[in-house]
This record gives C-alpha cells, sequence and structure tokens, in this order.
C-alpha cells in the first residue's frame, strides 16, 4: 500500500523570527545594494518563503537593535545593514537557515532587480480603443530609441498580460523581434503542389 504522507508546505521555510533575522541580515549582504522597505518585503513574502508577520517582526527587532537601518537618499528610504549586521552576517552558520531557503530568497530578489531594471528601459503605454487596446512599448537603451512597438489586445487583461510577459525579459523580446526582421523573407508559394 503506498504512504499517503506529505511533507508540511512549511518544513522548508522559516519558522521562527531568529531564522528570519539571519536570512535577512545574509540576503542584504549578499546583494550588496540599497533596498527600499516595499522592495524587501515584496522579496521575502512575495514566493511565500517567509511569513508577513515574521518578516515584520524580524525587521523591526534588527532595526531595533542596530543591525539594520533606515537610510535616506535622494529622498527615498532604504534599509541598509550596519557594520554589526555585516558582522552577524559574516559570522553565522549557515546550517541555520536551509541553502534552498536562502537560495530562493537570493533569487527573488535578482529577479525584483532585474524587473526593476527592465521597467527603466521599457515603457509602457496602454490606451483604450473604439474596440480593445492598444499597446504601446518602447524600449530605449540610454538616450537611443531601440523600438517603438504598438500591438493590439482585445480587453485590458491580455494588454497587461501583454505588458507582463515582455517585462519577463526584454531583452529577448526586442531580440527575437530584431531576429525576425533579419530573417523575414518575402513569401513566394509553391506552385508545384
Amino acid at each position: 500500500m503506498a504512504s499517503s504522507y506529505t511533507i508540511p508546505t512549511d518544513a522548508f521555510n522559516p519558522v521562527n523570527v531568529f531564522e528570519v533575522k539571519i536570512l535577512l541580515a545574509y540576503f542584504l549582504n549578499k546583494i550588496d545594494r540599497p533596498v527600499t522597505p516595499s522592495q524587501l518585503l515584496e522579496i521575502f513574502t512575495g514566493d511565500g518563503v517567509v511569513s508577513y508577520f515574521l518578516f515584520v517582526e524580524a525587521k523591526e527587532q534588527m532595526l531595533k537593535n542596530g543591525t539594520l537601518a533606515l537610510e535616506e537618499r535622494e529622498g527615498t528610504e532604504y534599509i541598509v545593514l550596519t557594520e554589526s549586521g555585516k558582522e552577524g552576517a559574516n559570522s553565522f552558520n549557515k546550517e541555520l537557515v536551509t541553502k534552498s531557503v536562502r537560495d530562493r530568497i537570493y533569487a527573488a530578489g535578482l529577479r525584483l532587480f532585474a524587473k526593476l531594471r527592465a521597467e527603466q528601459e521599457m515603457r509602457f503605454e496602454i490606451r483604450k480603443l473604439d474596440k480593445g487596446y492598444s499597446v504601446r512599448c518602447v524600449c530605449e537603451d540610454g538616450d537611443i530609441k531601440l523600438m517603438d512597438l504598438s500591438l493590439f489586445a482585445p480587453d485590458k487583461e491580455q494588454a497587461e498580460f501583454i505588458k507582463s510577459k515582455i517585462l519577463m525579459d526584454p531583452s529577448a523580446f526586442y531580440g527575437r523581434v530584431l531576429d525576425f526582421v533579419i530573417a523575414n523573407e518575402e513569401y513566394v508559394p509553391d506552385i508545384s503542389e
């Protein structure tokens, strides 16, 4: 008879504030760049790796004990790891939080920063038409406009879907459009059939 035992869904997730604090220090030390409070919240809770309440409690404790600090730069508030936080991140025993959880948090952070970069390179305008929507996509590299393309979508939901798919990998989208244009040839029907 086959076993019906299943692994609990929280078996691979941090279960206490201490583990989340270790994960926060590890991530901020490894990513080594400014992170806003909302970005950090999205990274830690977006994939369900950490519960919202554990994250908030861990962050507040770290702000209170001085391992995290809020820093304002050009009108934007960031969470940074203090020197004592960096010392703790460098000396913690990595077995306290599993490698798979550390990797998931790090990957979530990289995805978020890649998405933010893509949003800076790509501009979108979704406009309602008489019938459907227009999704205008402008791809820029500095002051050079690489592409200005409008696509039709039958409804707002599909227009947003098109935008999200392009933002998943804007470079690949631009490359595929370019590949198609370069490889495009006039269609000549085969009359021998």
